[in-house]
């Protein structure tokens, strides 16, 4: 998937999400900001309520795209017959997307009213959405293969130098700024993080890796390059810094990312089990939607 269809990909997910989500609100806007008690006397109940067409069909599209959206995730990237078959990176987003809109539309299907044992099932569809935002965030800070495997030290190490060769032999860097930029990635400020205090550190790190990448293009306009050889050097800069960080940063984030599975898990397997009953039970009492 080159970056021109890998964008539309994206933002089709994006818009999609969006106009789904605000239309169904205006669509029932009266509806949802109506008292419980009062709903049934409204024309759109009958339509509206979580036993009704729409009601009832946007509970089963949210379930069903949840359950896809693990499913399909899961299988390429456990079962080995799937492993080539597109890039994982690709399949997360797949993923993302199914489970961001599938709980927007199963909290829809519940009229903004949920209690007893679905109340639990809900939240925990919260929190396994909540939970998978810090997941996604904690995913890229490991860097990955186009393919999904993570990239050893060593590798990364290899990257790094690579991109001081290259802005030295290639862009024709002097040395005073390859030792300033040097100095602007070292590894010393991340020897000292506590994992305690470690998440923290890695959202001031962020910030201060902008204002010395601002630091570097000061002292790169004063030597009055052209327009592509200061972007070219600009763009590496920031991936050495990035690099330089995540190699600081990649044993903490490894272990933030196996305790957040052991959080995230639970969480989703007590949705979907409560989820599995609540399906169960409303076919035994015979609401069967359009079947």
């Amino acid at each position: 998937m080159n970056k021109k269809i890998h964008t539309i990909y994206i933002w089709s997910f994006f818009i999609i999400g969006i106009l789904v989500t605000v239309l169904l609100g205006i669509n029932g806007y009266q509806y949802y900001s109506t008292s419980v008690e009062e709903r049934v006397f409204l024309a759109q109940h009958a339509m509206l309520k979580p036993s009704g067409i729409i009601g009832h069909g946007v509970g089963i599209l949210g379930s069903l795209m949840m359950i896809v959206g693990v499913a399909v995730y899961m299988v390429r990237k456990r079962i080995r017959i799937f492993l080539k078959f597109g890039y994982l990176k690709n399949w997360l987003e797949f993923h993302i997307f199914l489970c961001s809109l599938g709980p927007v539309l199963v909290l829809y299907h519940t009229a903004f009213k949920f209690g007893g044992i679905v109340a639990v099932s809900f939240w925990s569809m919260v929190a396994v959405v909540l939970s998978g935002i810090v997941g996604r965030f904690l995913y890229v800070q490991i860097p990955h293969t186009i393919q999904g495997q993570e990239i050893s030290l060593k590798e990364l190490n290899e990257m790094n130098e690579n991109l001081t060769l290259h802005l030295k032999n290639n862009l024709k860097v002097n040395e005073n700024l390859i030792s300033k930029l040097n100095e602007l990635s070292s590894l010393d400020k991340y020897k000292r993080i506590k994992f305690s205090t470690s998440f923290i550190f890695l959202v001031k790190d962020y910030f201060n890796i902008k204002t010395l990448l601002k630091e570097l293009k000061v002292e790169l306009k004063k030597l009055g390059l052209n327009r592509k050889q200061y972007s070219e050097i600009i763009k590496t800069s920031k991936s050495k810094l990035v690099i330089s960080k995540r190699i600081g940063m990649l044993r903490t984030m490894q272990k933030f990312f196996k305790y957040w599975h052991i959080v995230h898990l639970p969480f989703a397997i007590t949705m979907f089990v409560i989820m599995f009953i609540h399906v169960g039970v409303t076919i035994a009492f015979g609401y069967k939607w359009i079947f």
